[in-house]
């Protein structure tokens, strides 16, 4: 088992960690206050190849694979969160078409995409259907060959700032999960709209909205795959992102990690810095123990992705990422607000902000115990 990094892979993560550090971390805590999507930031992916890291050079990414992604991913959400949701999201909304899109869809849809010219964004959520993504209401009726599709969905990132939407609809409700289909929607489209913009706890600067579908008329052609493939396409996509929302909590705990390091060597109490207490030493330790295990977990479900596609480990090793790496952030970012004392409590220093950041990684793209499903039924199958 080999988990040393290419020398490509090397000049990426110092290459991302410059840009990072000299553009995102700057804006971070801006960004966050004014709730404000970073379009700047978005530029900079854009302009860097960035958001399209994983998809194969055909379809106009870098082709360097899911390694490489999470790789970006960590780097940028080590300073800011609300960056490094733009690299996720757009690839929840890219893997659909990469997966069951035909190469005309993928020339289309996904190379703009891949190209960062455009955002893209994968509406699924509704009021009624969260873990559940069977008990969706939105349908896409068969009609003058095209779907007529009628339905809201809720927290949806880059709902509001996205050209292409990937949208799960049920085509044939009868058949349920058989059913259910993956259809392109473009924000120029008739009968689209976008609702109310949510306040959240934390990735501020994430553009989160409800969508809204109403006799949204799109040709046939639209549909991604057969009509019935879209639960299949949709949990395959989740095999591929939730590694790198783990990726994403990896990174937050890291910046955590970072910043506590450098204050507890800094702040003196009882005339010395608290580094050299046992009791801080210990938690130090631990929360390095966690990240390192986090990041093996993170870069093996994504070396797995790349060099066995076809592997029956993925769904387990995929869930198992996102579940220990969103837990790890969480106890970490709450460790160092507890480290940084009264500090950490506020505005002025990184981590409460971090904490704030971490907590949606254990919820979006399946919840933690939704994780511990897939992982059980993985085990016992």
């Amino acid at each position: 088992m080999d988990f040393q990094l290419s020398e490509e892979q090397k000049m990426l993560r110092d290459m991302v960690k410059k840009i990072s550090a000299n553009e995102f971390a700057p804006r971070a805590a801006e960004i966050d206050e004014k709730e404000e999507f970073p379009w700047e930031n978005k530029k900079v992916l854009e302009e860097n190849g960035l958001l399209g890291i994983q998809i194969p050079e055909e379809y106009g990414g870098a082709g360097a694979g899911m390694v490489s992604l999470a790789i970006v991913v960590e780097e940028v959400a080590r300073v800011c969160a609300s960056t490094s949701v733009i690299l996720t999201t757009q690839a929840l909304a890219t893997d659909p078409i990469l997966i069951g899109g035909s190469h005309d869809q993928k020339m289309k849809w996904l190379r703009p995409m891949a190209e960062g010219s455009v955002l893209g964004a994968c509406a699924i959520t509704e009021s009624g259907a969260g873990s559940d993504v069977t008990a969706i209401r939105t349908v896409a009726t068969p009609k003058n060959d095209g779907y007529v599709i009628n339905g809201t969905k809720i927290f949806i990132t880059n709902g509001g700032v996205s050209d292409i939407l990937t949208v799960v609809a049920y085509t044939d409700k009868a058949k349920a999960h058989k059913g259910i289909s993956m259809l392109v929607v473009t924000k120029d489209t008739p009968g689209f709209s976008v609702g109310k913009e949510e306040k959240k706890l934390g990735i501020r600067g994430s553009d989160t909205r409800e969508l809204i579908f109403e006799d949204c008329l799109v040709p046939e052609e639209n549909i991604i795959g057969k009509p019935g493939d879209g639960f299949k396409i949709l949990m395959k996509t989740f095999n591929y992102t939730r590694p790198a929302v783990g990726a994403q909590a990896l990174g937050i705990a890291q910046g955590a990690m970072d910043a506590v390091v450098t204050y507890c060597k800094d702040r003196i109490q009882f005339g010395k810095p608290i580094a050299e207490f046992q009791g801080i030493q210990w938690m130090i330790a631990e929360m390095g123990l966690k990240i390192e295990l986090a990041r093996t977990m993170v870069y093996r479900a994504c070396a797995t992705i790349d060099n066995e596609p076809a592997s029956r480990d993925i769904p387990r090793l995929a869930s198992m990422a996102k579940w220990f790496a969103s837990d790890t952030a969480m106890q970490v970012t709450t460790d160092a607000v507890q480290l940084f004392g009264g500090y950490g409590y506020s505005r002025e220093y990184p981590v409460e902000r971090m904490m704030r950041d971490a907590k949606i990684t254990q919820i979006y793209e399946g919840t933690n115990q939704v994780q511990r499903i897939i992982i059980a039924n993985q085990i016992l199958r």
